[in-house]
């Protein structure tokens, strides 16, 4: 079974994204990857985000960037 892939920046972790992984890393549906950069150092610096299967998700909040990856993998089904 391919599991939908989260991928985070460590820099980001830091930022406060930390306390989104933490949630998703709940959910034995997903495969939640670290990374120490995903190269959006822009956008990093500027927002608390996830690659979701190669794509750029973003949230202001921890809270709000998982609501935002769940509506993310509703939207964009794999298969």
């Amino acid at each position: 079974m391919i599991l939908p892939v989260i991928e985070f920046c460590i820099s980001n972790l830091a930022s406060g994204s930390y306390k989104a992984m933490e949630m998703l890393e709940k959910d034995p549906n997903l495969d939640i990857i670290e990374y120490s950069c995903l190269s959006y150092c822009t956008r990093c610096a500027e927002t608390l985000f996830a690659l979701v299967n190669g794509e750029f998700v973003s949230g202001e909040t921890p809270e709000q960037l998982v609501e935002n990856i769940y509506k993310h993998l509703e939207e964009n089904p794999m298969f």
